[in-house]
């Protein structure tokens, strides 16, 4: 029996120095709360961390009057005070807390936080999460290993093979080139095809040089003789 208060001693220790330290507290406020025996409300003052449900006498006190589990329970509203509502345990043996609030608005605030704070709702929660979470690794996968194919047209033209394209740049060796009849290129390449003789420069200068002397002489010649035929009719008309 001894052992048995020694446990229970360790635990409100525990719970206290839980619910006065400075872990992440999801609700608080004051609320008026009645048991099940007496009618009369008390003004308390209450912290909900996770399920636990602390009350204390004055806000800031170190040590919790008591404390709510708020596990196999549910929140539901009451009609003998306004903005009030009460956390039921339905198990044998169970107890009911009725809870009073200022407002509508602080009522409905409190009424959902208790009733997502149980252990239970939270598993649910993770366990959707996670079916969401699979859902969407799901989506990416298959996405990533779907392959789309797009075929051309029919009648879109396609590309010659490489080996049988022809590029009018590129020639071979021995290739000919392909000529325009009447471009310079064509005239070019007939000149090419008559055979050319090698003649010495004297030979040339000389065969040209008669010519010009013959064409000089002449046109010396036809000056004289119009200065002549000019002088002569001159002295006619004198």
């Amino acid at each position: 029996m001894a052992n048995k208060n020694i446990t229970m001693k360790i635990n409100e220790k525990n719970l206290g120095a839980f619910a006065s330290s400075a872990t992440p507290v999801d609700r608080e406020g004051w609320l008026d709360m009645r048991g099940e025996v007496g009618k009369s409300y008390q003004r308390r003052w209450f912290t909900l961390k996770g399920n636990l449900l602390f009350y204390f006498e004055k806000k800031g006190d170190k040590e919790p009057v008591g404390v709510v589990i708020l596990e196999g329970c549910t929140i539901e509203l009451t009609e003998e005070e306004a903005y009030s509502f009460k956390i039921v345990f339905q198990c044998e043996g169970g107890r009911t807390y009725y809870l009073c609030t200022s407002s509508q608005a602080s009522m409905e605030s409190w009424m959902k936080a208790l009733a997502c704070a149980s252990y239970d709702y939270m598993k649910l929660m993770v366990a959707e999460l996670q079916r969401q979470l699979d859902e969407a690794q799901a989506e990416v996968v298959a996405e990533a290993t779907s392959v789309v194919t797009v075929s051309p047209p029919e009648d879109e033209p396609k590309a010659p093979p490489r080996g049988q394209r022809y590029n009018p740049f590129n020639r071979g060796p021995d290739s000919e080139p392909k000529t325009v009849p009447g471009s310079r290129h064509h005239k070019e390449s007939v000149r090419a095809e008559v055979p050319r003789k090698m003649v010495p420069f004297r030979d040339i200068h000389t065969a040209y040089g008669r010519k010009i002397l013959s064409d000089r002489s002449q046109w010396r010649a036809r000056i004289v003789k119009q200065k002549e035929d000019f002088s002569d009719h001159t002295l006619i008309e004198l």
